[in-house]
């Protein structure tokens, strides 16, 4: 007798003490939520300190959610929830969804955390809100990133429509990235006077740091190509562009030693030129996370792309451009309208940064 493969779990199948994996799933998202709704009591009486922890962990968050998403792709699991807003056709969580309960599991417990990671901007905005004195450059970025994250989903949406086109799959992946470098906006920023944005380092270093910011997005978008050519597409049945591999990856590449040279040159210059710690620091921080970055890359490329170096390796793209956007914004300082644009770096790390006060 022939032997035969036993169907997969359905979703419904995996439980816990009696208990469905996604209500699970649910209610650990609602814990989240909550838990963060109760932290937030600050927004009442926000903080120097708490203005800033909130706006870093925004940057947590939407990074974050890049990395567990590359997680529901190496998985197989994008189709896991096959319909949305809905998981299935009748359903908004995973019953009967056709596909390995693990499978549908990873998809919509990405999708649960999109109410955490909305959570944290919401309570953001509404700090900045209540801060006395209200600031109306920090109000404005702040209420971008809940729009932000809402059209994350919807892009997520497209993405479930289109069966994982690659094209959808990337625009999801480069949308985490722009919500990524607002997040860093909006940190440094409020760690800053209310002002007019000046230059504060050398102006080819500024330059350059223009230059990282364009180099790093166009790695990105090869980043995105070079998925949608390769093997990890989300599910079995997912398009793929008909790109050779090999070429996409050397474009990639060559775009990585382009940002890795841009890279030393900056620290180069940031040092050189008497550049301020923030302007330093960051420059080395950049060299350091793209050698960790190539090292990886080629690593996995060698190895055929397990699955777990490609999810380290999404990590160190969003850690990457994380690096490129805080050495950009290290460049510049905002001043009241009266400051001096003459100043240096020096001369700005000594002025007084302190958000104001809250209410």
């Amino acid at each position: 007798m022939a032997a035969t493969t036993p169907p997969p779990l359905a979703a419904e199948d995996i439980a816990l003490l009696g208990v469905p994996l996604w209500a699970w799933q649910i209610a650990v998202a609602a814990a989240g939520v909550l838990a963060l709704v109760l932290l937030a009591r600050t927004i009442w009486n926000p903080t120097p300190t708490s203005l800033r922890l909130w706006t870093l962990g925004n940057i947590v968050v939407n990074a974050g959610i890049a990395v567990t998403g590359a997680t529901v792709r190496v998985t197989s699991s994008g189709l896991g929830c096959s319909e949305w807003p809905r998981c299935t056709p009748d359903s908004f969580v995973p019953i009967d969804t056709g596909h390995a309960a693990l499978n549908a599991a990873i998809e919509f417990g990405n999708r649960t955390l999109t109410f955490v990671v909305l959570a944290v901007a919401v309570i953001t905005f509404v700090a900045f809100l209540r801060a006395e004195p209200r600031r109306r450059d920090l109000v404005r970025l702040a209420a971008i990133i809940p729009f932000g994250v809402l059209g994350q989903g919807v892009v997520g949406g497209i993405t479930v429509w289109s069966d994982l086109h690659p094209a959808s799959v990337g625009a999801h992946f480069l949308l985490s990235m722009v919500m990524v470098f607002l997040t860093v906006a909006l940190y440094v920023r409020a760690r800053e006077p209310e002002g007019t944005p000046r230059v504060v380092v050398n102006p080819m270093l500024h330059t350059l740091s223009i230059a990282l910011v364009v180099t790093g997005f166009l790695l990105l978008i090869a980043g995105t190509v070079v998925t949608g050519s390769g093997p990890h597409g989300g599910d079995a049945a997912a398009p793929r562009w008909g790109f050779p591999l090999e070429t996409v990856t050397k474009v990639h590449s060559a775009l990585a030693w382009l940002t890795l040279a841009c890279a030393v040159l900056a620290a180069v210059l940031a040092f050189r030129t008497g550049a301020g710690r923030p302007a330093r620091t960051s420059a080395v921080l950049l060299v350091a996370v793209v050698v960790g970055q190539g090292v990886v890359g080629y690593v996995q490329y060698a190895l055929e792309l397990p699955e777990g170096l490609v999810v380290l390796h999404v990590l160190g793209s969003a850690l990457t451009w994380i690096a490129i956007a805080r050495l950009y914004f290290a460049t510049t300082r905002l001043f009241p309208g009266d400051g001096d644009p003459a100043l240096t770096g020096r001369a700005a790390e000594s002025t007084p940064a302190a958000p104001s006060p809250g209410r």
